[in-house]
């Protein structure tokens, strides 16, 4: 079912089918590339910011917890005086 040797012969019907099928599969292909791609940066992205809302949350609490013990820590001295 290859082209005809003469390039100016009309092609056949089956081989426009091969032809666009071709091409159809190429799209396809080019399709879920970009699709897979799209996927893993918006998987980063979510990665990114779920570490850093972890690391803002971590901070949070370790200021809270200090300053709580240091208000703590100077409550016991004025007891203590």
């Amino acid at each position: 079912m290859g082209l005809s040797a003469n390039p100016d012969a009309p092609l056949s019907e089956v081989q426009r089918v091969h032809a666009v099928e071709g091409v159809v599969k190429e799209v396809v292909e080019h399709a879920k590339e970009a699709g897979e791609k799209a996927l893993a940066d918006a998987l980063k992205k979510a990665h990114d910011t779920g570490d850093k809302v972890v690391k803002e949350v971590t901070e949070t609490v370790t200021n809270t917890v200090t300053n709580a013990v240091t208000h703590a820590a100077e409550g016991l001295g004025k007891l203590g005086q």
